[in-house]
């Protein structure tokens, strides 16, 4: 359903939709970061409901999973984004800005279809 309307939407737009350009390939460091990146924000998310049980309900062993996963994916994101940034030697600003997204909720998203997915589509063509 969501692809009929992407083809429909590419057919008023005018604009060709490759979807193997849009895949992330995790053999890359890119794609790790993506993918890092979405998992981080999902994790982010997940901890409002289970500061609620928490609090709300005295329920205090779902934020600790869920908040040790976020940790985890927190840590890993940020390394990633410093290892990545280093290694295609990115300007500070897009390194300030891909760190600071993993602190704001739905950042990481942003971030991912701002930056890095610009970024992938930018590799893969000139891989071409």
């Amino acid at each position: 359903m969501l692809y009929r309307l992407l083809v429909i939407n590419s057919r008023l737009t005018h604009k060709h939709i490759n979807t193997n350009s849009q895949r992330m390939n995790l053999a890359t460091a890119l794609g790790q970061l993506r993918l890092l990146a979405i998992l981080e924000g999902i994790s982010y998310l997940l901890l409002i409901p289970t500061v609620i049980l928490k609090y709300g309900f005295e329920m205090g062993l779902p934020n600790k999973i869920v908040g040790s996963i976020h940790g985890l994916l927190f840590v890993l994101y940020s390394l990633w984004v410093v290892y990545y940034a280093i290694k295609v030697k990115w300007s500070l600003m897009k390194t300030f800005i891909c760190l600071t997204a993993s602190f704001l909720p739905f950042a990481t998203f942003l971030v991912d279809q701002k930056i890095l997915k610009v970024e992938a589509e930018e590799v893969s063509f000139t891989d071409k």
